[in-house]
């Protein structure tokens, strides 16, 4: 019968139940389950599995090829991400960023933090990117006063302050 799984599975059915119970990650647990499905012979037929799992029938089959030829650990290593972009701030300018985001006197503006990296670090990035990085991933936000009119009379400010602390 075409499509029949023609694999040995080296491991029980307890080992495997155990190991489907302590997988990490989802897809280690969709490899473990569909090897305890032909083990405890619940599934036939590769399509089977496929449907199951909601995953594509070649899928699985590159799973089983993936444990016939190193065993059970081939089938659950985990996939190193090699490629990718390297960031347009490197994580040393990130740090001292956030070092100077926290010293009293900070920065007045994004454009101000944009200056700051062209002139020290020699980065270039868009007022866009060094916004969202100070204000989402490093949730800080620019020492800014409130304007203050000049005419203000400091010391009924400081008496309002006073009668209105939160208590």
């Amino acid at each position: 019968m075409s499509g029949v799984v023609k694999i040995e599975i080296s491991e029980s059915a307890e080992t495997l139940k155990t190991l489907l119970k302590n997988a990490k990650t989802p897809q280690e647990k969709e490899r473990v389950q569909a090897l305890y499905w032909i083990k405890t012979k619940t599934v036939i037929t590769v399509k089977q599995i496929a449907i199951m799992l909601g995953r594509n029938r070649v899928t699985v089959q590159k799973w089983l090829r993936k444990y016939r030829t190193g065993g059970l650990n081939v089938l659950l290593e985990q996939k190193q991400n090699l490629g990718g972009r390297p960031r347009s701030i490197p994580g040393e300018v990130i740090d001292k960023l956030k070092e100077e985001l926290h010293k009293p006197e900070g920065f007045n503006s994004y454009g101000e933090i944009q200056q700051w990296l062209i002139t020290c670090f020699d980065i270039n990035v868009s007022y866009r990117t060094v916004h969202e990085l100070v204000r989402y991933k490093l949730k800080s936000k620019l020492k800014v006063p409130r304007p203050q009119h000049i005419k203000q009379n400091v010391e009924s400010r400081e008496n309002f302050k006073k009668a209105h602390r939160p208590r």
